[in-house]
């Protein structure tokens, strides 16, 4: 995978992850075992119950992991992934941050904590993924 090295260059590359970006999910920063996303909320991310969907957070979180693991060029799946809800956003946006774990020579794990934009937690993701040869 050819990505870039530039934010521009990454973002770019990424529109093609249409489910996350048409939902969404914006780029905002990258960094070797880091990523940075956010997603501005609308009625469209909304349960029936006026709080955000499970699979929104889920969404944003996975494609932070995703970013961060794969925007060097070098292809990483998930293998397994686990969410922990921990309270409802009460603001607009939301944040997702990807901070490398562990990183061994075929496996890795990451924690995507998602907060809104007025600093609630919302969400813990662990990933645990796998380099492809």
């Amino acid at each position: 995978m050819n990505i870039g090295n530039t934010l521009e260059e990454i973002q770019k590359f990424f529109q093609n992850d249409r489910f996350a970006t048409e939902n969404g999910a914006v780029i905002e920063a990258v960094e070797d075992g880091m990523a940075r996303c956010s997603m501005m909320l609308t009625p469209h991310h909304l349960n029936a119950a006026g709080n955000v969907m499970g699979g929104a957070i889920f969404t944003l979180a996975d494609f932070t992991a995703a970013v961060a693991t794969n925007w060097q060029g070098t292809l990483h799946v998930s293998r397994t992934s686990q969410i922990t809800f921990l309270g409802t956003a009460k603001g607009g946006q939301l944040i997702a941050t990807a901070r490398r774990i562990k990183e061994g020579h075929r496996t890795s794990y990451y924690l995507v904590e998602v907060t809104d934009e007025l600093g609630t937690q919302i969400a813990h993701v662990t990933s645990d993924g796998f380099t492809m040869p």
